[in-house]
């Protein structure tokens, strides 16, 4: 039975924290500015909500449950949709059994209640009414009213909330109001080689070292080449690869068909040849070629006819 509290004569029932327990390896850097935002260095001050920015896959969810963990509060993860209301982020009425209304609190307002944090995960996915619901919470005045129950929540001293954010185009655009306080914004990149290996292998302690060590280095030139596959492709595709090892026991298939294989079912034949893949992402951004002329549609740049033709000697009159 999950935990209940009563405001101002309305009576919630608080959502669950996490319990998976997840541990943040390499780029420390960024875990300090994360637990930095939430630090208060005096009585007048206020923690931060930052907004944590990178690719999909990177572990910016991971990030801010490890940050949790160091400090030893309870976490509670808000998936943020397109679809996302504000009653959806505060209070949710429930017609019960008995035929009469109950209301659940969100993680988010658990958290508040309760002086855990919430990470708003994915949160430029979600629309400005919702965002607006949140202004007060995430100001000084640290509280949400719930239109729906009637009630207005005010947040724990402890509570701490963060924002993750994917840099991809299905998104929302975030109003300036909003934005002023989600801030800093903390920027998580690609692991280096070492990281990214015992990330992998946090999660694949069983992995063949052959196939891991491919994964590796298969992501390494991806970053290099500024494609976006991420360690959670990385995880994917070695997972994979290794119960196709697995299941083909009376029928065995080498490593290396296994592996490319499962490259090609999890990322696509273009994953096959990185190289290439990166040539045509850049043409297709617009690469680094030359703005093109009238001239450049009815001449070849080497035809005399052609405005910019410069073949002549510079000393002839």
């Amino acid at each position: 039975m999950s935990e209940s509290i009563e405001i101002d004569g309305v009576r919630l029932q608080l959502a669950k924290p996490q319990t998976t327990k997840s541990r943040w390896i390499g780029q420390v850097e960024i875990l300090r500015q994360l637990l930095a935002c939430w630090l208060v260095v005096d009585k007048d001050d206020m923690p931060l909500t930052p907004r944590v920015v990178g690719k999909p896959g990177l572990g910016k969810t991971t990030l801010a449950m490890a940050a949790a963990q160091a400090r030893e509060q309870e976490l509670y993860v808000y998936q943020c949709t397109a679809d996302t209301r504000p009653e959806d982020l505060l209070v949710t009425p429930v017609l019960a059994e008995s035929g009469k209304i109950s209301y659940h609190a969100s993680g988010l307002v658990a958290a508040m209640i309760r002086g855990g944090i919430c990470v708003l995960d994915e949160g430029n996915r979600m629309n400005e009414k919702s965002w607006a619901s949140l202004a007060p919470l995430l100001d000084h005045r640290r509280y949400a009213e719930s239109v729906v129950a009637g009630i207005t929540i005010h947040a724990h001293a402890d509570f701490r909330c963060a924002v993750t954010m994917n840099e991809d185009d299905s998104t929302f655009e975030i109003p300036d109001y909003i934005l002023s306080r989600l801030q800093p914004t903390l920027a998580l990149g690609f692991p280096e080689r070492n990281d990214e290996k015992a990330i992998l292998e946090y999660h694949l302690p069983f992995a063949e070292p052959e196939m891991l060590q491919l994964t590796v280095d298969f992501l390494q030139q991806a970053h290099d080449l500024r494609l976006d596959f991420s360690p959670r492709d990385g995880v994917n595709l070695l997972r994979y690869a290794m119960k196709r090892l697995q299941q083909d026991k009376d029928h065995p298939i080498s490593k290396d068909a296994a592996w490319r294989e499962a490259v090609l079912s999890c990322l696509g034949e273009e994953a096959l040849d990185l190289e290439a893949l990166s040539e045509r992402r850049q043409r297709s951004l617009g690469g680094e070629s030359l703005a093109m002329g009238l001239g450049d549609f009815f001449h070849d740049p080497e035809d005399p006819l052609h405005p910019d033709f410069e073949d002549y000697d510079s000393d002839d009159d």
